[in-house]
């Protein structure tokens, strides 16, 4: 029988209740609801994004670090400020998310705490960590199984690849999303768009997210649609600066930059005529989840995680990484709109119950009393 009130701390994050990408939805949905079920839950969050700083909100203790603030050391050095204070600290469990903290364990080890990591997705293989930071992650990745006492993996596929290269067991626990309706269309007029007039992207403006072979083949299939493009980069490169260059070519690509306002996100996924993802190389993606969840239409990059997640086909549609190949998808869905509501009309299913905040709730729940060894 579970008998007393655990404590975990998480680290790896922005913050809350800063919700901007995976990991701060990650933090926000299971933070919340790991309070509600009696657990004491402090999140570590980035000292500079946050102008007012409270110490609780809905029952989260937060702790506010500093970090050293460039492209590549921001996210790093704000994890290594957290591993250090976390080792002095009462928690019977730190939670962890990214790979990139994986040597970080050897702190915790080496304090003897209970300790588990959501690694993500395969970042040895993301373009934008060329070189040394592809090596960087590759052995950030294999110390996180040394380390940590708990590998978690959000996928079967990832699971797959972390034995397979690692020789290391794993359990998976997917990221969650909830089935939400559109409640206020009028949102999306701010950007002069009309339900089913456009083609959405959502994303951070990286590589592995594939917008530019995207936008290319969009342009190519001389579609009517408008394509909207959500998302930017906290630091310009070469990459963000081309696929922004490249939309001011047509006025039918809208660049939106950061939405930050939830239901205004929520409705330009409800009411774009579908849905296109080119994220490449993670495994339970929140963007496609909230896509499902939203009644997208989705057509979605050819890659073991992606048909994971939309059943091979039954969710969803898929295309090959090729302009060409984008660009006769696009072409088939604008003229065959009953598949594409017929799409949209099924994609809601696909959050099945391992999709759901509840239950990833649970099963965080058990992996934590099972380190504790509490029952």
């Amino acid at each position: 029988m579970k008998t007393r009130r655990p404590s975990i701390a998480l680290i790896g994050t922005r913050g809350y209740p800063y919700v901007y990408s995976g990991y701060e939805t990650f933090a926000k949905e299971l933070s919340e609801r790991l309070v509600e079920k009696g657990i004491k839950v402090t999140i570590y969050c980035h000292k500079n994004l946050f102008e007012h700083r409270p110490k609780q909100i809905k029952g989260i203790h937060l702790i506010y670090l500093p970090a050293i603030e460039t492209k590549v050391l921001s996210q790093l050095s704000h994890s290594l400020f957290a591993f250090l204070h976390v080792c002095w600290q009462p928690y019977d469990v730190v939670l962890a998310v990214n790979s990139a903290n994986g040597p970080f364990g050897l702190l915790t080890r080496l304090f003897r705490k209970k300790t588990m990591i959501n690694v993500d997705g395969l970042e040895w293989l993301r373009p934008k960590w060329q070189g040394l930071g592809s090596k960087y992650f590759y052995w950030s990745s294999k110390q996180a199984t040394r380390f940590f006492d708990l590998i978690i993996n959000d996928s079967v596929e990832m699971q797959r690849v972390y034995k397979k290269e690692f020789q290391t067991q794993s359990s998976v626990i997917a990221y969650g999303a909830e089935p939400r309706y559109s409640q206020n269309s009028e949102l999306i007029k701010k950007w002069d768009l009309q339900p089913n007039s456009y083609y959405l992207i959502v994303g951070r403006l990286i590589p592995d997210n594939n917008s530019d072979i995207i936008l290319d083949g969009f342009l190519q299939s001389s579609s009517e649609k408008k394509l909207v493009i959500v998302g930017d980069v906290p630091f310009q490169d070469a990459y963000a600066k081309k696929i922004k260059a490249q939309s001011q070519t047509s006025d039918q690509v809208i660049m939106t930059g950061y939405v930050k306002e939830s239901d205004t996100l929520a409705e330009l996924y409800h009411h774009c005529y579908a849905y296109l993802h080119g994220h490449e190389f993670g495994g339970t993606n929140p963007t496609m989840l909230k896509a499902m969840a939203y009644g997208c239409a989705i057509l979605a990059l050819k890659t073991p995680f992606n048909d994971e997640m939309l059943s091979s086909g039954k969710f969803g549609d898929f295309f090959n990484k090729s302009i060409d190949s984008i660009s006769e998808k696009i072409k088939g869905f604008d003229l065959h709109p009953k598949r594409v509501t017929d799409l949209k009309n099924y994609s809601r299913l696909g959050i099945s119950k391992k999709y759901t905040w509840d239950h990833v709730c649970n099963q965080y729940i058990d992996a934590i009393y099972g380190l504790m060894d509490i029952r």
